[in-house]
């Protein structure tokens, strides 16, 4: 069903409002992240031990199918760790150049 004098284009760019809603629906912290009790247990010991050294968290790999929370918990890791994080996605771990010099 058209509404009258109302147009909707449809194209690959990102809606604005959509982007900024969606990045408010992944968990910012440890604690509000739903499930995966063994691996939230852990990753708290290995970063308030990391905080408390003063140091960065050892590396983490996340991996697993689709649909685990492997980003979210990403971006978890580096909110409670501070302003300094790197991502890379799979296929480019393979090119030396794109690492960050630390």
């Amino acid at each position: 069903m058209r509404e009258e004098g109302v147009l909707r284009t449809v194209g690959p760019a990102a809606d604005p409002i959509e982007s900024a809603e969606e990045v408010t629906l992944r968990p910012r912290r440890l604690a509000d992240f739903v499930g995966q009790t063994q691996l939230k247990d852990h990753l708290g010991i290995m970063l308030e031990a990391a905080r408390r050294r003063g140091q960065a968290a050892d590396h983490l790999l996340f991996a697993g199918p689709p649909g685990l929370g492997k980003t979210s918990m990403a971006g978890i890791v580096a909110a409670e760790m501070g302003p300094v994080s790197a991502s890379h996605r799979g296929p480019r771990l393979c090119a030396p150049a794109i690492w960050p010099p630390f």
